[in-house]
């Protein structure tokens, strides 16, 4: 059975949508230039309704030591996701100054990207691998584009792994098909704007993950 992460959660009621559908995975993004962007303490105080039911994750993109520790302090995440350019040096860095597991997005577009996710298997919980975003782009990840899907049939990998980017309620299953991806994660697939959270839409999501998996 494929587990989701929903991530950009803003609100209450986008928050409360994802525990409702049966997420496994929420996440908090703190990075400005986001439209899903909030800050250590507001996403402490909305996430507290989420603690102990679900896996929080702090979604931070190459993040200074005082950073890490304010998300670990605040907030408290289950999972930091690391979504720039971080090595793996400075992975295991942030493993230990925060004490929290470690998610580490790698962009895609061509089959050596997924070689480069080796080098983090010793200091990862959870791999991801995300559509590498358009040139220009000033956002690593949520900007609904998608790689080839083919590049991930038959790849082994020595940790669990998220699929991400440019996923859907229209698209998430065949994706899972043709990647037998064990984890998925959504933001702007389920968005009536960058940053607006639908809870029809989540809904939606979910069950299209649900209908993926294989029947007995």
């Amino acid at each position: 059975m494929t587990r989701v992460k929903i991530c950009g959660l803003k609100t209450p009621e986008a928050l409360d949508s994802a525990l409702a559908a049966g997420a496994a995975f929420v996440g908090a993004v703190t990075f400005p230039k986001s439209p899903r962007h909030i800050g250590p303490l507001e996403a402490a105080t909305l996430y507290a309704r989420a603690r102990g039911r679900i896996q929080m994750v702090s979604l931070l993109v190459d993040p200074d030591d005082a950073l890490v520790t304010e998300i670990a302090l605040i907030l408290k995440p289950d999972l930091i996701q690391l979504h720039g350019h971080e090595s793996p040096e400075r992975v295991a860095e942030v493993r230990q100054l925060s004490g929290a597991g470690i998610i580490k997005a790698l962009p895609v577009s061509t089959p050596d990207d997924l070689t480069a996710a080796v080098a983090y298997t010793p200091v990862v919980d959870y791999l991801m691998f995300d559509a590498r975003p358009p040139a220009g782009s000033a956002l690593p990840g949520g900007v609904g584009a998608r790689f080839d899907w083919t590049l991930l049939q038959g790849r082994p990998f020595d940790r669990p792994w998220f699929l991400a980017g440019g996923l859907t309620p229209d698209n998430v299953g065949e994706a899972i098909r043709l990647t037998g991806a064990p984890l998925v994660d959504v933001s702007s697939g389920v968005e009536t704007e960058p940053g607006v959270k639908d809870a029809g839409l989540i809904a939606a999501f979910m069950a299209a993950v649900d209908a993926a998996a294989p029947k007995p």
